[in-house]
């Protein structure tokens, strides 16, 4: 029974965690492929 409720407590904490790695803001990263698909698309034009 107990190991029932730890694999349900993984389960909620990786979700958790999960939801709160996607509320962060932007980084680096994604503001750089912001600007990489905005220049893709004014090439296109």
């Amino acid at each position: 029974m107990t190991k029932a409720i730890s694999v349900r407590f993984l389960a909620l904490l990786f979700a958790a965690l999960l939801a709160l790695t996607a509320c962060e803001g932007e980084g680096p990263a994604e503001e750089a492929g912001e600007k990489a698909d905005e220049a893709a698309e004014e090439a296109t034009d």
